[in-house]
């Protein structure tokens, strides 16, 4: 095998790989083995007719598809690898030459890494994220704790009104027959919260409890059930339940019911520490993306589009396992949101590359300042990843192959990249 490098525009490269005719022909033999038993030829048993004899027949380029596939399958990696490119992208390959007793050649059109240029780095400015934590901050969480520890009193007395939680009957109608999903019973609805669509929520404000009242509505444009988009539709409902939350006066009996403390005036100084310390590492994560993204800012490089689209199949890979885990299928999220696999692909577009842009910039900044990983510092990050797996150290790291153990370097220089630059930084 032979490999020859053009390097093209935009950080493409071409390979042209050259198979011996030799070890071309080893491939046919593999593909005739694998599909001889296809062939009826007369005068054999199915899978006992020669190679030569099926060429005859059916001509010589029966087998060229799969010696082809054999052939780039044997070859294309090592040819990759022997090429000295950083390739960020799966191989296009383009049969050039087959047949014969000629060598087989094939090109596999690849992107490569795209060269970094830094711009300013060190000591990049930056505002600094705000980790205060006032008394509206205090009083807004007392306000979250006081309304989770609400209890629903029953309403007799009155019609609804708005943040009312209600149980309500309904059944929809478009264009006067009723519709997949329009209709329930003992339905809890809490009037305000927009859970509906258009003007039926306050249409049902002053209402009272057994009485049976028309909502008419209109579906959004953008609908997800395509047959009712747009169309107006009218709700049969009865309004048979009202219940209103009834609050716990905040004091010190309070505080001693949802917490530790006996006072309030305690609680709310637990409530103030626990805030800071959670508004300390909020803010410092933001500055560390806003270091970074300047630092990107800062840098340029020019993305190959099939390096672009490998990140986007990476995240449309993830976003199918995120839904496969809540036990919905990407098949269901596209029938329900009304979109198509093209226009997801162009909504990651920006953040796709965004993230490639980070890692590159990152990878240059380790490259700039040369920040090596010992072995001590990837034992201490493997001993990490053990302990959250309950294993032992040494066990995990034996079953790491040294492409495992290398990835893992290299994320490990890019996190103290990250730290380097944040330590230089100027927050203002």
């Amino acid at each position: 095998m032979s490999v020859q490098v053009e390097r093209l525009e935009k950080n493409m490269a071409k390979l042209t790989i050259e198979v011996s005719a030799e070890q071309f022909k080893d491939a046919m033999k593999k593909a005739f083995n694998k599909n001889k038993n296809r062939f009826n030829v007369p005068g054999f048993r199915r899978g006992k007719a020669p190679m030569s004899m099926i060429e005859k027949m059916y001509g010589e380029g029966v087998f060229y598809e799969d010696a082809a596939d054999e052939a780039i399958n044997a070859t294309c990696m090592e040819a990759m690898n022997e090429s000295g490119l950083d390739i960020v992208s799966r191989p296009e390959v383009t049969v050039e030459q087959i047949g014969g007793d000629q060598p087989f050649i094939y090109s596999a059109l690849v992107a490569v890494k795209p060269e970094v240029t830094l711009g300013e780095y060190k000591g990049i400015e930056v505002e600094k994220a705000n980790a205060e934590v006032n008394d509206g901050d205090v009083e807004a969480e007392l306000k979250r704790v006081q309304d989770q520890n609400a209890r629903l009193v029953t309403v007799e007395d009155r019609p609804v009104a708005d943040g009312d939680q209600t149980v309500i009957d309904f059944e929809g109608y478009v264009d006067g027959k009723t519709f997949d999903g329009g209709s329930a019973e003992d339905f809890q609805l809490t009037i305000g919260s927009h859970a509906f669509i258009d003007t039926f929520e306050e249409q049902l404000i002053g209402k009272n409890i057994g009485e049976e009242c028309e909502v008419n509505v209109t579906f959004p444009t953008e609908y997800h059930a395509k047959e009712l988009a747009g169309k107006p539709a009218t709700f049969k409902v009865t309004v048979k339940e009202i219940k209103v939350k009834e609050l716990p006066e905040l004091d010190d009996e309070f505080a001693s019911e949802v917490s530790e403390f006996d006072t309030l005036d305690a609680y709310k100084e637990d409530i103030k520490a626990k805030l800071s310390e959670r508004k300390q590492k909020a803010a410092a994560s933001e500055n560390e993306n806003r270091v970074i993204d300047k630092v990107v800012e800062n840098a340029s490089m020019e993305i190959p589009d099939r390096m672009l689209s490998g990140q986007i199949d990476n995240m449309v890979q993830e976003m199918a396992r995120n839904m496969e885990n809540q036990g919905l299928s990407m098949d269901l999220y596209l029938k329900y949101t009304g979109m198509s696999m093209d226009q997801i692909r162009e909504q990651m577009r920006p953040q796709a590359e965004k993230r490639i842009r980070t890692r590159l910039t990152l990878e240059a900044v380790v490259k700039a300042e040369d920040i090596q990983v010992s072995e001590e510092r990837l034992d201490e990050e493997i001993g990490k990843l053990a302990e959250n797996y309950k294993m032992e150290a040494d066990k995990l790291k034996s079953y790491m192959t040294d492409r495992d153990k290398d990835q893992m370097k290299e994320d490990i220089a890019v996190q103290e990249a990250v730290d380097f630059l944040v330590a230089e930084a100027k927050l203002v």
